[in-house]
């Protein structure tokens, strides 16, 4: 009995992927208005930037997508996103980090503990996955 018990938990545990957000959301002393979002070579995920972007567009903040990031500009975000397979491509881990003049003040991130599993979630959206981390990370996630 306790062998068949087992198995049907590593079953579940197997089937169900497990995502995680974490987020350290920007203080309301902070009135963002512009961010300049420095360039990361290294993603190749699919619409990342421009889902980054859209989102932070919704809520009345302009972005300026650089290589390197001005003096000028007050407030940077930077990012990585990574992806995984399984049949096509699809994001599995993402971090954005936005400072002003070098100072930290707002952290999110997305993760897809075991890459998924047999969840087909994992496959959801860049947008679907990344807009309530980008939301809370603002201080602006939308209540239902």
């Amino acid at each position: 009995m306790k062998a068949s018990s087992l198995l049907a938990v590593s079953s579940i545990l197997i089937v169900s992927g497990c995502t995680s957000i974490t987020v350290e959301p920007v203080s309301n002393d902070y009135s963002l208005e512009h961010v300049c979002i420095q360039n990361n070579p290294k993603v190749i995920v699919d619409d990342f930037v421009g889902v980054v972007e859209d989102r932070f567009q919704y809520h009345g903040i302009t972005t300026e997508f650089v290589d390197f990031v001005p003096e000028s500009c007050n407030y940077k975000l930077t990012y990585t996103a990574l992806r995984s397979w399984d049949f096509v491509p699809y994001l599995s881990h993402a971090e954005l980090r936005l400072y002003k003049n070098h100072k930290k003040i707002a952290y999110g991130e997305y993760h897809l503990d075991g890459k998924g599993g047999l969840d087909m979630s994992k496959f959801d959206s860049v947008k679907e996955k990344m807009t309530p981390v980008i939301d809370q990370m603002l201080g602006k996630a939308e209540t239902n």
